[in-house]
């Protein structure tokens, strides 16, 4: 019975290696995702401000203020996925 153990500790050791993998992707894919979120605020933002300097105004500060926040939030949740992937990776290179 030692080969259907050592076949039953490969397996799960093939496992964790393909759940590693789905992880990082995952991780990857959320970090993409949240960098595209805070590219479209600033791209919005950016054309709040083009309109309103066309229209010879100012764009108002709780307008600038929600496009702001909402890059700050993105921006920070991309970062903190970049950094559990840093984390995720050099535990696999350990």
């Amino acid at each position: 019975m030692a080969i259907w153990e050592k076949l039953r500790t490969e397996l799960d050791r093939a496992g964790k290696a393909a759940q590693g993998a789905l992880d990082e992707g995952r991780l990857r894919l959320d970090a993409h995702r949240a960098r595209k979120r805070a590219d479209k605020a600033a791209q919005v933002l950016g054309y709040a401000v083009y309109r309103a300097r066309t229209a010879n105004a100012d764009v108002t500060g709780d307008v600038y203020s929600g496009y702001a926040a909402d890059i700050a939030s993105h921006e920070t949740e991309a970062l903190r996925l970049e950094t559990l992937l840093s984390e995720l990776e050099g535990r696999g290179k350990m």
